[in-house]
């Protein structure tokens, strides 16, 4: 945990990215400086109350320090309906479905508690303090694990009618590959752009390419990453085939949206000098022209902490009604 030496007398927010893997939390200011910070695994187990155990004994470690907190903010890693205040959907936190932990960490804390998915965070984030600056119409991307998205429109988070928008993941871009994703479809984006499809890719391949480098064991997207860029023909293939299913999917967006910016985050990101010339490629041919030769793609600048800014923002707009 990181303590500032000068606090800021300022308003305070308990800002909370609840991963699948670790919890990481922190007080963000109205600057959209991060003030405190730390980093723990996610509780594991049925029960919700771990997790909100967990929440609280971390609040309560600078709550001694009396700094004002005025909100606290949770992100997390799947389908969050807003107004209801529930997360609809969590594949790797299930204990969390359908539970009321607005509620409950309000009644714990005390403080007013706001919920969002954390691509969303991310999103708004990225407008606040990171690549999309000044920009109002703004498409996240993120691609880890998986692949998340948000979009923001005329400034404000669009969150759709049943709070599920921006699922750019599990757009199709090969409805005839075969592949089936964990969400039911055939051929998402997250199939072929994210560390996951790194992986499997490669794997797929290896018997193809007799002189790669690269083994079927401890396979990681980094192993392929470092591979490519000793020019390994394999770990480059399969960079050029992220490039192309990515820049499909970025040129629809395009078309669909028209967006100023779009931001591109996430783990899988540091491949970018292997997958970038082929996704460029595709979003020139397939995007309308005119349209793309505006449209800014741009790698994001937040890095981890685009999520935790974002929360606080938007609870920050929750609190006063404005952004």
């Amino acid at each position: 945990m990181n303590m500032p030496k000068n606090p800021s007398s300022e308003s305070l927010v308990f800002a909370v990215d609840l991963g699948g893997t670790h919890l990481r939390a922190a007080l963000v200011d109205d600057a959209g400086r991060i003030l405190n910070q730390l980093k723990q695994e996610t509780p594991k187990g049925d029960s919700a109350l771990c997790i909100v155990n967990a929440l609280v004994k971390a609040a309560q470690q600078w709550e001694s320090d009396k700094l004002p907190v005025v909100a606290a903010s949770i992100m997390v890693p799947g389908a969050v309906d807003c107004k209801k205040a529930v997360v609809l959907q969590a594949p790797n936190l299930p204990s969390l479905v359908n539970f009321e932990l607005k509620a409950e960490l309000e009644r714990r804390l005390g403080w007013p508690v706001f919920l969002e998915n954390d691509a969303n965070a991310a999103a708004v984030g990225e407008m606040w303090m990171g690549a999309a600056r000044g920009c109002c119409d703004v498409i996240s991307v993120t691609l880890g694990t998986g692949v998340g998205g948000g979009v923001i429109l005329d400034g404000k988070l669009w969150r759709g009618s049943h709070g599920s928008a921006g699922e750019i993941g599990h757009t199709t871009v090969d409805p005839f590959s075969g592949l089936k994703c964990k969400c039911g479809n055939t051929g998402c984006l997250e199939l072929f752009a994210s560390a996951t499809a790194i992986v499997r890719m490669t794997r797929e391949n290896l018997s193809l390419v007799p002189e790669s480098t690269l083994k079927s064991e401890e396979l990681t997207a980094a192993k392929v990453y470092e591979a490519g860029r000793n020019g390994d023909e394999l770990a480059l293939a399969v960079f050029r085939r992220f490039g192309l299913y990515l820049g499909i999917g970025l040129a629809n967006l395009i078309n669909l949206i028209d967006p100023q910016i779009i931001v591109i985050s996430g783990g899988a990101v540091n491949g970018w000098d292997l997958f970038a010339p082929e996704m460029y490629r595709q979003v020139e041919e397939r995007a309308f022209r005119t349209t793309a030769q505006q449209v800014k793609i741009a790698r994001a600048e937040c890095g981890d902490n685009a999520g935790l800014l974002g929360a606080a923002r938007l609870a920050r707009t929750g609190l006063t009604g404005f952004s």
